[in-house]
């Protein structure tokens, strides 16, 4: 049982890079089966094509659910296997799982059909939205999310900072809008709280036009808050953007250095070969950034071979 729940854990959440082959379909079929299930849930939004098809949606829920719901709990079971007794026994892996990110999003993904058999009366329409989260499942099969939130993690003293100068914007501009344009307003500008409403998508330059300044200091107001907006919003992208890069060529290091152990002896072995293979794969890097690298591991110049 041991060694089964093993094989199990290394196909459905063991190190890509030594998975057996048989994880790649299975990864693959789960992969269809949310972007499935997504999309039937987005087709069940359309009332008229619900009320034709009501039995087939119905049925297609229970497989999902039942589906998802084995995957849960096989993953649960799975990675009892992910430490030794000494590391803290099977239990370790289990709490680690259910409490992290992707084992969140695995439960949320089935709770709304639980949660209206246990509270009848629930809004419907909610729980039908709350199964687009099984979107976020993919992302245990892509790290563009992963890579995101460790950017902003990265740089989280920057991202805050800017979401201070933000919040300060945000507050100034309001108050002044409320001030100065309160009183021709009083409809749409009743109260700061009003006001930030505006100052949120003017300093987002979203600028729904719904409620727009009509005095002359209003205007100049206005025009001060969305170039602000505009300063601060490219500021944080950078940020964000600029830590995302790092990642990336982070990524790109680990590779080449790769590369080069694999490289050292003058020759590619099979089990090299699979492992920098894998490791393209995970960092979705081209073929043309590998071919580079390989050129500079083995001394040659890309030209040379670019015929």
């Amino acid at each position: 049982m041991l060694v089964f729940r093993q094989q199990v854990y290394a196909v459905l959440d063991g190190d890509p890079l030594t998975a057996p082959p048989l994880a790649r379909v299975i990864n693959a079929f789960i992969i269809f089966a949310i972007i499935l299930s997504v999309l039937v849930v987005i087709a069940e939004s359309y009332q008229p094509l619900y009320e034709a098809n009501q039995q087939f949606f119905e049925v297609f829920e229970l497989v999902s659910v039942g589906f998802f719901t084995f995957e849960f709990l096989l993953r649960v079971w799975a990675r009892g296997a992910a430490y030794s007794k000494d590391d803290g026994g099977k239990w370790r892996g289990r709490r680690e799982y259910l409490t992290s990110f992707h084992g969140i999003v695995d439960l949320l993904a089935i709770a709304p059909f639980y949660l209206q058999i246990l509270i009848p009366g629930t809004d419907l329409r909610i729980l039908r939205m709350l199964r687009l989260l099984r979107l976020l499942k993919i992302s245990r099969y892509n790290s563009a999310l992963e890579d995101l939130v460790r950017a902003v993690v990265d740089e989280r003293r920057s991202f805050v900072a800017t979401l201070y100068i933000l919040a300060i914007a945000l507050t100034i501009t309001s108050a002044l809008m409320y001030y100065v344009e309160g009183p021709a307003q009083p409809e749409k500008l009743a109260s700061i709280p009003h006001a930030m409403y505006w100052s949120l998508i003017t300093l987002t330059t979203v600028g729904y036009g719904d409620i727009s300044p009509i005095t002359p200091l209003g205007k100049l107001i206005s025009g001060l808050t969305a170039i602000l907006g505009v300063s601060t919003i490219a500021i944080l992208t950078g940020v964000v953007s600029s830590s995302f890069a790092n990642q990336v060529e982070r990524r790109r290091v680990i590779f080449e250095q790769e590369v080069e152990k694999a490289y050292e002896d003058g020759m590619l072995t099979e089990e090299e070969s699979r492992l920098l293979d894998k490791l393209k794969n995970k960092y979705d890097l081209s073929d043309l950034e590998v071919k580079g690298m390989i050129d500079r591991a083995t001394k040659t110049p890309p030209s040379s071979k670019s015929g």
